[in-house]
């Protein structure tokens, strides 16, 4: 199947697009630079903090390394946009934001019986007010040129159910119809609802490893939206974005220069040393839903009180740089850090995790893992050992109220500081685990903060980072 069989391809025609001197978004001409940003931050969560300031580089060059990030920040373009509805209606929602960012209590903001937990956030008002604004306004236009089932469909069980799910409930959802459009000129953003794991599933050559046929797909079906819509041309794509938790997905990406280095891409394989850029990019969380749903045993919170008799857990392949190294020190060393490679037969992984009061989340080949989220869900504090790891939301979110990070160097010293961590801290980090874990469900239907709604609003805050000229 190819996305040629739409008809004949019409020749690429580029609109010119005008830059202009650097600017900052706010429509009044003030300053978010605080926004979503703390200085105090532990030096592991070093990615850039998401700030309501354009960060676009249509020729940008990739940084070796997340610490280089910040110093190599690209200038702020702005884009020439007959589009002013739209521009004025997140103008305002700028200024919203704004001014809620300075609301210490975040009780006169909450409203709808909304309960939200303050440690686990950057800032607590201000990413109230900008979900609040998003649901007010926020509307994506779905393309709805491509045929099933590389395009509008994709898995909804096993590790990529993420990438089907959200295709299927922003296409057909209660919640996602909300945020639809039909009329292209009243959108903020675009959505191109292809699959990368279907491409991978119809259009790959197994064992071949040649991933030229994924990305002439994404140059073939860029070429028909580009040339049937002004939209993509308009902005060199920067409004557009894709969603992939495929570990090929960046790579698909390639296909096309603008939707590499401009569109908003939507992924699993958050590596920042691999092109991952986290100011237009969004970092997807890896969801296994073996048989389409929630292990029944991580469908309740746990009771706060369940025993944790483990003081960690680990199970899985050994694969990638960083797990040999903790199978090596760890695996069948120590009762209190139950360390497999796979589980034995008869033993349960869940129950492992639900009895363990810190479960290890190393990288294997990518950076994602579903382990995480996993962790969340049964309330087992996630030890991340990763290298360039882009986490979920971190945006807006304080992974460190409510997971540990230890670096591969200290893989040898996990007992010591995992027992080093008062009894207090482990407690809070356990409470925030059952605060923020709203934000990691994957509902059917979607319900208001779960993960759907996270994912759109990380791509709503890289859409209120660029500005468009009315």
């Amino acid at each position: 199947m190819n996305i040629r069989t739409y008809g004949s391809v019409l020749a690429y025609v580029a609109t010119a697009v005008t830059f202009v001197v650097v600017v900052l978004i706010l429509s009044s001409g003030g300053d978010f630079s605080h926004s979503f940003s703390h200085a105090n931050s532990k030096s592991e969560f070093l990615i850039p903090i998401v700030q309501l300031q354009t960060k676009l580089n249509l020729n940008r060059q990739h940084s070796s390394s997340s610490n280089h990030f910040r110093s190599s920040l690209p200038r702020n373009p702005t884009f020439i946009s007959g589009r002013r509805p739209p521009e004025l209606e997140l103008a305002r929602a700028r200024g919203a934001i704004q001014g809620a960012a300075t609301v210490r209590n975040l009780s006169q903001l909450l409203r709808n019986g909304d309960v939200l937990a303050s440690d686990i956030y950057h800032n607590p008002s201000e990413f109230y007010q900008s979900y609040i604004e998003m649901e007010k306004i926020f509307r994506v236009y779905v393309y709805e040129e491509g045929e099933v089932p590389i395009v509008h469909d994709g898995p909804c069980k096993d590790i990529y159910t993420i990438e089907g799910r959200f295709i299927q409930e922003m296409e057909q959802g209660r919640r996602g119809r909300n945020f639809r459009t039909k009329d292209a000129h009243k959108a903020h953003v675009y959505f191109m609802p292809f699959s990368v794991t279907w491409m991978v599933k119809y259009l790959y050559k197994p064992d071949s490893y040649d991933i030229t046929p994924l990305q002439q797909f994404v140059s073939d079906y860029v070429r028909i939206i580009s040339t049937k819509h002004p939209f993509w041309n308009t902005t060199h794509a920067a409004d557009h974005f894709m969603l992939s938790c495929h570990d090929w997905g960046p790579h698909a990406s390639k296909g096309n220069p603008s939707l590499y280095n401009s569109s908003i891409r939507v992924l699993c394989n958050a590596n920042s040393s691999e092109g991952f850029d986290p100011q237009k990019d969004v970092s997807l969380p890896e969801i296994n839903l073996r048989n389409g749903n929630m292990p029944s045993n991580l469908i309740p919170p746990p009771p706060p009180s369940s025993p944790r008799p483990h003081l960690a857990f680990f199970a899985g392949g050994v694969h990638g740089p960083i797990r040999p190294i903790l199978l090596n020190y760890w695996k069948g060393r120590d009762p209190d850090l139950q360390v497999y490679n796979y589980l034995p037969k008869g033993l349960d992984y869940y129950s492992f995790m639900l009895a363990s009061k810190y479960c290890l989340c190393p990288s294997g080949y990518e950076v994602a893992s579903p382990r995480i989220v996993e962790a969340v869900y049964s309330e087992c504090v996630p030890v991340i050992i990763s290298e360039h790891y882009v986490l979920p939301f971190s945006d807006v979110l304080r992974w460190e109220a409510f997971s540990i990070q230890v670096n591969v160097s200290e893989v040898a010293d996990l007992k010591r500081i995992l027992t080093s961590v008062p009894e207090n801290k482990y407690l809070r980090l356990k409470e925030n685990l059952r605060a923020v874990r709203k934000h990691f469900v994957l509902n059917q239907p979607a319900e208001r903060f779960d993960v759907f709604h996270m994912i759109l609003h990380s791509v709503w805050l890289r859409r209120l980072n660029l500005k468009l000229k009315v």
